[in-house]
């Protein structure tokens, strides 16, 4: 059995449609650009300087992850937060990547 069926969403999303005995559905939704949470102007500052400086000490392969951006202790919580949401939900990036990649994604946002 094999239909097709014509739907307009806000956000993009990919189907994956298999007909069994019973119709299985899988969505994975993709949000619009526009939709993204962007960085506070204040995580964008930190995260760009912590890149500069690990660069400047380590050289231009240096890896780091979101942590690179806190201290060891839990003092920002919300802070935290963003750069976790924003490193692993908004760019599905790996726990350790270049510090010139974090630092172009950042500078990209402007």
């Amino acid at each position: 059995m094999t239909g097709e069926v014509e739907i307009e969403f806000e956000f993009e999303f990919e189907f994956e449609i298999e007909y069994e005995k019973f119709c299985r559905i899988t969505v994975n939704p993709r949000p619009h650009t526009s939709y993204l949470p962007m960085l506070s102007t204040n995580l964008k500052e930190k995260m760009i300087s912590v890149c500069e400086a690990k660069i400047a000490s380590k050289g231009p392969d240096v890896g780091l992850s979101f942590y690179a951006f806190f201290a060891n202790k839990n003092d920002a919580p919300k802070l935290l937060m963003e750069a976790a949401i924003w490193w692993i939900e908004t760019h599905q990036l790996d726990h350790f990547e270049k510090a010139v990649k974090i630092k172009a994604l950042v500078e990209a946002e402007d």
